[in-house]
């Protein structure tokens, strides 16, 4: 069974078309539930998400700040499984016909098994994975496994990369490259910054691959801002915050529904 590799970069390239960025959201599996987080992926492509994210929580995230921590918290002690988060894969992509990818550190696919890992996402329609904490040097196995089963192989880029390392990490990468917005940890912040423009056009010089910035974006002005410079555009503390604040998790659903229209709007210049 294959990936949907090619699925995301027909997204990708479809809003690139239409002149836009993509709007890429991210929500942790298992949060509330794995039935509720389920319900919020499917939400937030319902209203206007192109591609999202999900979430693999981790006991000790590296570039999670306080919010999405708390959800994974929320997600782990409920007793949250791999196999849940393809679950949730599989049933976002089968109801909307969407790109999904797994963000996940490196330990638990260690854990679990390359070749497993790689297999049961792709049989879940999943169309690759995000691996912030994976050095490229050592991701050969990885992206053996990754390009056999048709998935995306998405590393991070950060402010601080040099060229020659962001030739090095967009050689290497397919699907996108995420490009952190600033140092430090993931949160909703006043401004993106120019950090991230200038971030964008470094990465640029080394691919044709698109560029999407995640950290710190939380609403449509800041999408827009956004989507003047990049390819997409990555929120997720912002979607999450709206589950952790809502009376309820029909509640949280239908925020990150709204949320996710509002934001559509911001990466087509409508905000």
């Amino acid at each position: 069974m294959s990936g949907n590799v090619r699925l995301l970069d027909d997204t990708l390239a479809a809003a690139k078309a239409e002149g836009r960025a993509a709007l890429i959201a991210y929500l942790p599996a298992g949060f509330p539930t794995v039935d509720g987080g389920i319900a919020a992926v499917k939400a937030a492509l319902d209203g206007g998400a192109d591609v999202v994210e999900v979430g693999l929580p981790h006991s000790d995230p590296v570039l999670d700040g306080p919010v999405i921590q708390t959800a994974d918290d929320v997600a782990l002690r409920g007793g949250l499984k791999i196999a849940d988060v393809m679950r949730t894969v599989r049933e976002a992509h089968a109801a909307t016909g969407k790109p999904i990818l797994v963000m996940t550190y490196w330990n638990p696919i260690d854990r679990y098994g390359v070749e497993r890992f790689t297999a049961e996402l792709a049989e879940a329609g999943g169309a690759g994975c995000i691996l912030p904490d994976l050095p490229v040097q050592e991701s050969a196995l990885w992206r053996e496994h990754a390009d056999k089963h048709g998935l995306a192989t998405v590393f991070v880029v950060a402010p601080s990369s040099k060229d020659e390392r962001l030739a090095e990490i967009t050689a290497a990468g397919s699907g996108f490259v995420y490009a952190a917005s600033l140092m430090g940890v993931t949160g909703t912040r006043e401004s993106v910054g120019a950090q991230a423009e200038d971030l964008v056009r470094r990465t640029r010089a080394t691919t044709d691959t698109p560029v999407c910035v995640g950290l710190g974006v939380s609403n449509a002005a800041q999408a827009a801002e956004v989507a003047g410079f990049a390819d997409g555009v990555i929120v997720g503390s912002a979607f999450v915050k709206r589950m952790l604040d809502a009376p309820d998790a029909a509640a949280g659903v239908e925020g990150v529904r709204a949320l996710a229209a509002d934001l559509a709007k911001g990466v087509r210049g409508q905000a």
